[in-house]
């Protein structure tokens, strides 16, 4: 039988314990999203393309990467979990939205504002670190 903490002390302290658990939950998920980010930006980086900022924040929100190629701006949000399909599960549409909005203000202080050619990726990172770029995931700004 397994010890339980009403054991040691009389008194049931698993209500205690949640929040630090779930902190060091959240600090773990928050390491795997660095983690897959850097991964996508080696990607990115070794196929050419010019990084212009990481978690860049606007009015309307954060955008992982943003990217240049040539003319063209490339926003790219990044999404982990145990398998690519799960990813794609975690961008709503109130998210793409979002990040269409903070990519129209990034675009906002380019030289050419809002006639800069942009595309919207997704990058898939799953459980073992396989990353699936969905080039022009979405769009609609």
């Amino acid at each position: 039988m397994g010890l339980h903490l009403r054991d040691i002390d009389g008194w049931d302290n698993s209500a205690a314990l949640a929040p630090a658990a779930r902190a060091v939950r959240g600090r773990m998920a928050q390491l795997a999203g660095v983690m897959a980010e850097d991964a996508v930006l080696a990607r990115y980086v070794s196929a050419g393309y010019e990084l212009l900022a990481r978690r860049w924040r606007g009015r309307a929100g954060e955008i992982d990467l943003i990217l240049r190629q040539g003319e063209c701006i490339i926003f790219v949000e990044v999404k982990q979990s145990v398998s690519h399909a799960a990813a794609a599960e975690r961008l709503g549409r109130a998210q793409m939205n979002r990040i269409c909005l903070a990519a129209c203000e990034f675009c906002g202080g380019q030289p050419r504002g809002q006639l800069t050619e942009m595309r919207m990726d997704v990058a898939l990172v799953d459980g073992v670190g396989r990353i699936e770029i969905l080039e022009n995931a979405f769009g609609g700004c």
